[in-house]
């Protein structure tokens, strides 16, 4: 230490206290419990009419009577069962189009404007043609989902088997592997990382979808509830509704990270 520095007073040789929150991660919830205080308060005062949007406790209420009633289950069961099969044929249209596009430039000058254009295509003006060709019942329903399911799939399916390091490639060449070899153990692995992302993907567009399809002349379900409830000004079951997809949407999401961390296992041991 030189004489400079001793002749400085002690506290400003000292390091500078610098004061931090732990990290519990509880403050995240402050603001929401904040809002939802708010929310419960303007509606107790009469500041926020029932027939705009109910408060909490009465939400919480609704939700308690349609459950015990079992309205809510069955809701959501025939919700679950039409995402199952619209996501079911979606994902499977989606990757094999990806598939045929990205391993031939055949494929893609044949499979991708044609899906390109279907694209961009809103979904809300296909109902009307959907209703002409399918008529009214579960078949339009399921292919406007499979729909929304097919093209995040499909782009991210494309892009991941282009995105493939060519070295891997010449590395089955010299391992004398087979075209469905090559495609088996170089090709979907090397891809797996963005077909996954677009499974995420697809989920949340899956589920934006369902409530535009629920919207033709459904006789049950999550959008045939909330549709009912719209009709009779009931925002607490509408508030009720909408919870419940996005906790269905948070559940197939978490869902798919769980596939996603035991399926890239050896990325992570790569990356160290």
């Amino acid at each position: 230490m030189t004489s400079t520095e001793l002749d400085l007073p002690v506290a400003s040789r000292v390091a500078p206290v610098r004061w931090r929150l732990p990290g519990t991660g509880w403050q995240r919830l402050v603001s929401p419990l904040a809002l939802l205080a708010l929310w419960q308060l303007t509606g107790s005062l009469g500041l926020l009419p029932e027939r705009l949007l109910a408060a909490p406790a009465t939400v919480a209420a609704t939700a308690l009577d349609l459950v015990t009633s079992g309205t809510l289950p069955e809701a959501v069961l025939v919700s679950l069962g039409r995402v199952a099969a619209g996501f079911t044929v979606g994902a499977v249209a989606g990757v094999g189009f990806a598939l045929v596009a990205g391993l031939s430039r055949l494929g893609e000058y044949a499979v991708d404007p044609p899906m390109q254009m279907l694209r961009a295509l809103p979904l809300f003006g296909l109902i009307p043609l959907f209703i002409l060709w399918f008529g009214i019942g579960e078949t339009p329903k399921i292919t406007l989902l499979a729909l929304g399911v097919a093209f995040p799939l499909y782009l991210n399916t494309f892009a991941g088997v282009r995105g493939v390091d060519a070295k891997l490639g010449e590395l089955g060449a010299v391992l004398r592997l087979g075209r469905g070899e090559l495609v088996r153990h170089i090709v979907l692995p090397g891809a797996l990382p963005q077909v996954l992302v677009g499974l995420r993907q697809s989920l949340g567009v899956g589920w934006l979808a369902l409530i535009v399809a629920e919207q033709i002349n459904a006789d049950s379900g999550l959008g045939y509830m909330i549709n009912t409830a719209r009709e009779f000004l009931r925002t607490d079951v509408i508030v009720v509704g909408l919870l419940v997809y996005c906790a269905l949407g948070l559940v197939t999401d978490s869902l798919v990270r769980v596939v996603e961390r035991k399926a890239l296992t050896w990325r992570r041991g790569l990356l160290g």
